[in-house]
């Protein structure tokens, strides 16, 4: 097939590139740019053109082509500017979900020739199709199984994409690395948001939103403790950053209008139970709520990327009728959601997965802890 590979730098994707090539597909190679040196000047890393140059060694090594496509207006309309007005709102943003939705898996598909029919990533995991609809399926490394960060996709932007590694271990891909002397073989993993590099996200919304004094108020007492530069540097169950004695305090609660944050140091106490919220924008590969609410499914949720992940017990709250049943997208529904036991990052703006064993069936945005 003539495939076009997003190429990162990392090791990741470079082992797909090189196993689709040894497979014998044509293939291209494209280095997404979405560092905003512009919209970034006042900072002086610019970890994309490392990345870059990784890009450029690996293509020559394996004689592929490589394109770079410039897509830093895109990523800063859809990706920058939501991160910016959700912090706003108090709420905590996911780049990553919508860099895939509407970057990686979406506009990038505009730049390139329609002549591709697929298009691979270095992401670990599976797509599978059931009753002729395509679904995410985890990869078999439950540490790092990336479906939290797909699971927003649509069903025909899966029908386009494979995933060479999402059967491996990151054992197997850094043999396989070794295997082809690839030169990023022994290169670290990235960390953080990746357009930021090792710039602090505090930095980044200070660059947006300023500083703004406000007061922290002890959840328990009501008692002023000290003050804060403001409310869009915080989120629920963070500890980091609150620079008070006799701590450690965690955010409880943030009022958005008065500027307020409310901390505790009891932030694990009963009577702060977290462990049910409400789930809406949902994306539902299966085209059904139905099988979300399926008493005789056992169905779980993840709140975050990683190994955790909870039992779920899952209620429609509301839900107008939709004209085409065949979508998978339910806009207008919302969800509540149950989990077993408490957690204490359950936070607004992120994203809730779900899975039936290791098939993902959709995600939503989470709207709220109810406490």
């Amino acid at each position: 097939m003539k495939i076009a590979v997003l190429l990162s730098g990392g090791v990741d994707s470079a082992v797909a590139l090189s196993l689709l090539k040894e497979q014998g597909h044509d293939i291209t190679a494209f280095y997404l740019k979405i560092w905003m040196e512009e919209e970034l000047k006042f900072l002086s890393d610019c970890p994309w053109k490392e990345d870059l140059e990784y890009a450029e060694k690996i293509c020559k090594d394996l004689c592929v082509p490589l394109e770079v496509i410039p897509m830093q207006k895109e990523y800063f309309e859809n990706v920058v500017s939501y991160l910016v007005k959700e912090a706003k709102e108090g709420r905590t943003g996911n780049p990553d979900v919508f860099c895939n939705n509407f970057i990686k898996f979406g506009m990038f598909l505009d730049k390139i020739d329609p002549s591709f029919e697929k298009i691979a990533s270095g992401h670990y995991a599976n797509t599978i199709e059931i009753n002729g609809k395509m679904h995410l399926k985890k990869a078999p490394d439950e540490i790092k199984d990336q479906t939290y960060f797909l699971a927003y996709l649509r069903e025909e932007q899966l029908r386009r994409i494979v995933f060479p590694i999402g059967h491996m271990s990151k054992i197997e891909v850094r043999e396989i690395a070794e295997k082809y002397n690839l030169v990023n073989k022994n290169r670290k993993d990235s960390q953080g948001i990746c357009f930021l590099g090792k710039i602090k996200f505090r930095d980044f919304i200070a660059s947006y939103l300023g500083k703004k004094e406000g007061d922290i108020i002890d959840f328990d007492t009501n008692e002023k403790l000290g003050t804060h530069d403001g409310y869009w540097f915080y989120t629920l169950g963070q500890r980091k950053d609150i620079k008070l004695p006799n701590g450690p305090y965690f955010v409880v609660k943030k009022d958005i209008e008065k500027n307020q944050i409310f901390v505790s140091k009891n932030y694990f106490n009963e009577d702060k139970q977290r462990n049910s919220f409400t789930v809406s924008s949902l994306n539902i590969f299966s085209g059904s709520l139905e099988t979300l609410t399926d008493k005789d499914k056992k169905i779980d949720v993840k709140i975050r990327h990683g190994e955790k992940i909870y039992p779920a017990l899952i209620t429609v709250v509301s839900a107008k009728p939709q004209s085409d049943e065949s979508t998978q997208a339910h806009p207008t529904a919302n969800l509540k959601v149950e989990i077993p036991e408490n957690d204490q990052g359950i936070t607004a703006g992120q994203f809730a997965v779900f899975y039936e064993g290791d098939l993902c069936l959709g995600s939503g945005i989470i709207q709220n802890c109810l406490l």
